[in-house]
């Protein structure tokens, strides 16, 4: 199955130059040889070549390929299933998706391999970085009424994250802030700007130095909790991308993200019923 990427703004020239920038660890020979295979297409499946012009908003498709994939030492856990809803717990260091340099080791291969069914989506995404639930849906007839509850922000999602303590400020708190995507293309930054992203923070526990938080993101911009948390002087613990990046060839398994989606909660658009959801994984 194909992936699909859609071309964000840049400088490049042509798609070669455009992919090898986005996918570092993919080289430049091995995307020729996927472009001379036909292993990048458009979105209607029309082969492309290498030096066609980078097109800000296009979507192409493109076939991942691996050849020694890291297995990731940690297994997600299946807390929920049914004809619609799959609900997984996923484990630190674990893509939700294929990306990368990651295809077979990720939550979404790894369940339909053990549960058979091609038609699992994930309704969201959380970094690879962070622990607990994810929900798929396990059927096309009704994924769209769910897709519409995130799209609609009608599911409430709760996170837990131990950071930095601080002492001098109010909690409950909001931060509201215009999130954009920084440099390197990976990162997100603060700017100037009127606010796309609203986080609500309050404190489980105050410990010495080091804090347990209870985070809600109330729109849902990639990095979010983590830029807040960092913006406000209490950076995520284990966090190797902000405040600052962190540079390093492999994973410290011993200092996982502490961040944690603890809960997801929603009123069932199929039954009308109130679901709630909580990971049974633990932080620290």
């Amino acid at each position: 199955m194909p992936s699909r990427l859609q071309l964000a703004p840049g400088s490049w020239a042509c798609l070669l130059d455009g992919l090898c920038a986005r996918f570092p660890q993919v080289s430049r020979a091995q995307w020729l040889d996927r472009f001379a295979r036909g292993r990048v297409l458009s979105a209607g499946g029309v082969p492309l070549m290498p030096q066609q012009p980078w097109r800000a908003g296009l979507e192409i498709q493109y076939f991942r390929e691996v050849s020694e994939e890291p297995r990731i030492p940690f297994v997600e856990q299946v807390l929920y299933q049914d004809e619609d809803l799959l609900v997984a717990d996923k484990p630190h260091f674990l893509p939700v998706m294929p990306a990368g340099q990651y295809v077979r080791e990720t939550l979404l291969t790894r369940l339909v391999a053990a549960t058979g069914n091609r038609d699992l989506v994930p309704l969201h995404r959380i970094d690879r970085g962070t622990a607990g639930l994810v929900l798929f849906s396990c059927n096309r007839r009704s994924r769209a009424a769910y897709q519409r509850l995130f799209r609609d922000r009608r599911i409430d999602k709760g996170y837990e994250a131990r950071a930095l303590a601080l002492p001098q400020a109010w909690f409950p708190l909001e931060r509201a802030s215009r999130i954009e995507r920084g440099e390197p293309f990976f990162r997100m930054a603060e700017c100037a700007g009127e606010p796309n992203s609203l986080s609500r923070i309050s404190v489980i526990e105050r410990t010495g130095a080091v804090w347990r938080y209870a985070l809600e993101p109330v729109t849902g911009r990639k990095h979010q909790l983590r830029v807040h948390m960092a913006a406000l002087g209490a950076p995520i613990l284990g966090d190797d991308i902000y405040p600052q990046l962190v540079e390093r060839a492999v994973d410290d398994y011993r200092a996982p993200l502490q961040l944690l989606a603890r809960c997801l909660a929603f009123v069932d658009p199929l039954s009308g019923r109130r679901r709630e959801f909580c990971s049974e994984r633990t932080l620290g």
